[in-house]
């Protein structure tokens, strides 16, 4: 499966507050078998 990551999923992500962001999402995102992109706008 492929992702993209808005600027809120992905600070959420590397801060690691697991009340932001749910558990199934950061499962779907550590899950080697899908892809996870973000847009050039949030760097």
């Amino acid at each position: 499966m492929n992702l993209l990551l808005d600027t809120h999923a992905l600070i959420w992500f590397l801060d690691g507050n697991e009340k932001d962001l749910s558990q199934k999402a950061k499962s779907l995102i550590l899950d080697n078998a899908n892809k996870s992109f973000i847009s050039i706008a949030t760097l």
